[in-house]
């Protein structure tokens, strides 16, 4: 079996000297190795087609047999590491939190305890007639929440 923490060490390596980050790296049945990245840019096809030919240079075929995929973390996909989290601060995403709740909202910061969220909320005023609408800062720590994306919308 292909061992997890040697890709990890090697995806590494080769990306140290780069603007790209490792998102994932998963170890299928049957030895596909599928290796995620990504990049505050935007990850192009070079840069996978790099990162898979030195990955596949350190493996020997002849030990043990793999397939190797190489790709960028979707656009829809959740984040999987803080870096993913900083590069969308600013930006409208969907939260799904352990306790079952799902908010959208601005990402306003992300450390290592955790993320801020803003989020637009109708409240009516005491003697008001109309619902006004106000944002609100909501924190959460990474183990109350089950998934992070970025979302899309067409207006």
């Amino acid at each position: 079996m292909i061992d997890k923490n040697i890709i990890s060490q090697l995806v590494e390596e080769k990306l140290a000297s780069s603007d790209n980050f490792l998102v994932d790296v998963v170890i299928k049945p049957g030895n596909l190795i599928v290796i995620e990245i990504d990049n505050d840019e935007g990850v192009c096809i070079d840069d996978c087609a790099e990162l898979s030919r030195y990955v596949e240079s350190h493996l020997d075929r002849e030990v043990e047999d793999f397939e190797l995929e190489v790709g960028s973390a979707g656009i829809t996909s959740p984040f999987k590491v803080l870096r993913q989290y900083v590069k969308n601060i600013g930006n409208e995403v969907e939260m799904l939190l352990k306790n079952g709740t799902k908010l959208s909202g601005v990402l306003k910061d992300a450390n290592e305890s955790g993320v801020v969220v803003t989020i637009e909320k109708q409240v009516k005023p005491e003697g008001a007639k109309r619902k006004i609408t106000v944002e609100e800062d909501l924190s959460y720590t990474f183990e109350e929440i089950k998934y992070t994306k970025y979302l899309i919308r067409f207006k």
